[in-house]
């Protein structure tokens, strides 16, 4: 093999290994969401014709991650029937003088429910716009499906953890580095 094609090879292998990481998150996010694996929970068109006796306590666990906002669900838990449209509302207030750009990542514990907790409607699944001082309250609709029942692997959950984190989306995080500038070059100037 001459040393171009050996060049060759490796300029190609770290082109496709750079390639890779950048696909990596989308593609891990992507199997995620269609397998419910790491408790991602999935969403559904609708909601299922059996309910099932079995119930289930959803509790409700809220985060924030470096955004200056109060993120609280309005009930701490609900217990629904398997197969039962269950809907759940959390406040959102901005608490400081600027617009805020949020999204809210989610998860299920135990792991295992992932598959079978489903959303019908969610806040999660765009970015939020919330103005300075604004309160605005998110409704989830969801279900778990009665399939749960069968499974051996989650047979027996009978409580179910939905966690929401809102972080900082890009256009946030743009806005406060401007401002950051602006008043650096303000004080520099002064």
């Amino acid at each position: 093999m001459s040393r171009n094609a050996v060049a060759i090879a490796c300029v190609l292998g770290v082109m496709g290994m750079t390639g890779a990481s950048f696909a990596a998150v989308p593609l891990y996010r992507m199997f995620c969401q269609v397998t419910g694996f790491d408790g991602t929970v999935s969403k559904a068109d609708k909601a299922p014709d059996v309910q099932l006796d079995q119930t289930v306590l959803v509790r409700f666990d809220t985060n924030v991650r470096g955004l200056p906002m109060q993120f609280r669900a309005e009930q701490v838990s609900q217990r629904v029937r398997v197969g039962e449209t269950g809907m759940a509302f959390f406040d959102v207030t901005n608490t400081s003088d600027k617009p805020i750009s949020a999204k809210a990542a989610y998860n299920v514990v135990p792991e295992r429910a992932g598959p079978y907790f489903q959303k019908l409607q969610c806040f999660c699944f765009d970015e939020q716009i919330i103005q300075p001082g604004q309160t605005v309250k998110f409704p989830v609709q969801y279900f778990v499906a009665p399939e749960m029942a069968t499974d051996a692997e989650a047979r027996g959950v009978s409580e179910i953890t939905l966690s929401y984190t809102f972080y900082p989306t890009d256009r946030f995080q743009q806005a406060v580095n401007g401002a950051q500038t602006e008043a650096q070059a303000s004080g520099a100037a002064g």
